[in-house]
């Protein structure tokens, strides 16, 4: 009754999923097809007209009229087919019309438990996770009957009879089989093995059919490789779009679930952004620290690809008002700290136009999230280095300067470190009394460890000749040790430079 609503290639999707149990791969092959003659086809249409609001009699004859979304007024096995249909092609899909639909459909008044469990897969595969299971509670005490009914499962008996005088089901029913563990990866939905085996002799000549979902279409598996691959894949690997086994958990109000997938389809979208893609940015100031952790590792950020970096900064950037510490913190950690880690070369311009444009902007945040961090990692090397020093150079005003020479009287010097501290002495850094004192402390813990060191050398003969009135009576005997254990070519223009300090 509801057919004409649809526009025609919506309509033939509709009777496709409407057909029992092989709707969804009926309805898959219409839209490939759909596909092949339209490359810009969009489902979008579809859904939305499912999301509309339909008057419907009421349960009860003596109730009012109420007011339903089109979809709930479908049959329980249309909606299965429909969000297993979905769930194949959410790629082609925008995150906020698969939301809506989920929404439209948590307002039915008969919860089936299999649209609530494929609508839960749904919400996962959008890396919007739900913390109960899949199944009821009901579900589960069943299937826990079930597995201790069968424990002898490799005896005679076990699996064998719980499948003896049983139909070989048929390719429309394997089909449908699908949507019930929707949990593994995409190209590899289900594995079904079908086997008549009473004893040993009939097993080994007993046919195995093997099937899976292959780009989206079942296809037949003879090959025992074959089998073993689709299965291990299927198992190893957490369906597309999910987040990190270790990322936070936990669920966002509605209002940043939507964000998060405005966010989500900018991040993924090949397009130049325009001025409205920072309006999807302006949750930001409404979450409190958890939240912008879960979006953060939602989004994957640090997985993120260093060209998209630019642009999202961008938009980071021209937020008003500006983003609380916290909240900017979290970012540029998630943004920048793992890639400026990992690398084992110059940075790319990307992630150096990222970096400066964050540091300028949040110096703060980007000195207790960033560098801070990568000062105390213990494999920090040359193109970490080079990388802070241009931040330290062109972002960080002198207090910040100050801020992150403290930061490394609590690490140990390498060669990285030194160059760090060099070009931080090297830009004149405000040092006070207390700080120049520290730093003296640390010069003389630190240098029987580096005395073959030119960074270190050099590092010395800027403090000598740019710091000469910092000296002290009582540094200049930590000084004098400190260039006694030297070993470097330049030990004999260090103590000159001291001596000419000495005597003045």
């Amino acid at each position: 009754m509801f057919l004409s609503r649809f526009d025609g290639q919506s309509r033939l999707l509709v009777r496709a999923l409407m057909s029992g149990i092989s709707g969804t791969q009926k309805a898959l092959t219409a839209f490939h097809k759909q596909q092949r003659a339209n490359p810009e086809l969009s489902l979008v249409n579809l859904l939305q007209t499912l999301c509309q609001d339909e008057v419907t009699r009421p349960e009860a004859e003596n109730e009012p009229l109420v007011i339903k979304p089109m979809v709930c007024l479908f049959s329980t096995l249309f909606k299965q087919n429909l969000l297993t249909f979905v769930y194949l092609v959410h790629s082609v899909l925008p995150g906020t019309a698969i939301l809506h639909l989920l929404k439209c459909l948590s307002k039915d008044s008969y919860v089936d438990p299999w649209v609530t469990a494929l609508s839960r897969q749904l919400e996962r595969k959008l890396a919007l996770h739900h913390d109960e299971p899949l199944c009821t509670k009901d579900c589960s005490q069943k299937l826990k009957g079930l597995i201790d009914g069968v424990v002898g499962c490799s005896e005679k008996g076990g699996w064998a009879q719980c499948f003896n005088d049983q139909i070989v089901k048929s390719e429309s029913q394997i089909i449908s089989d699908v949507s019930e563990v929707s949990t593994q990866k995409k190209r590899r939905v289900s594995f079904v093995h079908l086997e008549d085996a009473d004893d040993d002799e009939t097993r080994q000549q007993s046919k195995r059919t093997k099937w899976t979902i292959w780009d989206d279409k079942l296809v037949e598996l003879e090959d025992k490789d074959v089998k073993r691959d689709a299965w291990e894949g299927s198992e190893g690997a957490a369906p597309a779009g999910s987040p990190a086994p270790n990322s936070p958990q936990g669920n966002l109000p509605e209002n940043l679930r939507a964000s998060f997938l405005h966010i989500k389809e900018l991040l993924e979208s090949q397009k130049e952004w325009d001025e409205t893609s920072t309006d999807a940015f302006k949750v930001l100031n409404e979450c409190d620290s958890s939240q912008v952790e879960i979006l953060c590792s939602m989004l994957n950020l640090p997985e993120l690809p260093e060209h998209s970096l630019p642009k999202l900064c961008n938009s980071i950037l021209s937020l008003s008002p500006d983003l609380s510490y916290s909240t900017a913190a979290t970012l540029c950690r998630s943004l920048l700290l793992e890639k400026v880690l990992s690398l084992s070369e110059p940075a790319s311009r990307c992630l150096v136009t990222a970096a400066t444009s964050l540091c300028s902007h949040y110096p703060r945040p980007i000195c207790h999230a960033v560098i801070c961090p990568v000062l105390e990692d213990k494999t920090i090397g040359l193109p970490q280095a080079e990388l802070l020093n241009r931040l330290i150079e062109s972002c960080l005003d002198s207090h910040y300067k100050l801020l992150v020479l403290q930061m490394t009287f609590r690490v140990s010097w390498s060669e990285a470190v030194l160059s760090i501290i060099h070009s931080l002495l090297d830009s004149k850094a405000d040092l006070n009394e207390e700080v120049f004192t520290q730093f003296m402390k640390q010069l003389v813990s630190q240098s029987p460890h580096v005395t073959k060191s030119m960074k270190f050398a050099k590092m010395m003969l800027t403090v000598l000749t740019k710091y000469s009135s910092h000296i002290t009576a009582a540094h200049k005997h930590s000084l004098t040790s400190c260039l006694d254990v030297n070993e470097t070519f330049l030990k004999k223009s260090l103590q000159a430079a001291l001596k000419r300090i000495l005597h003045t």
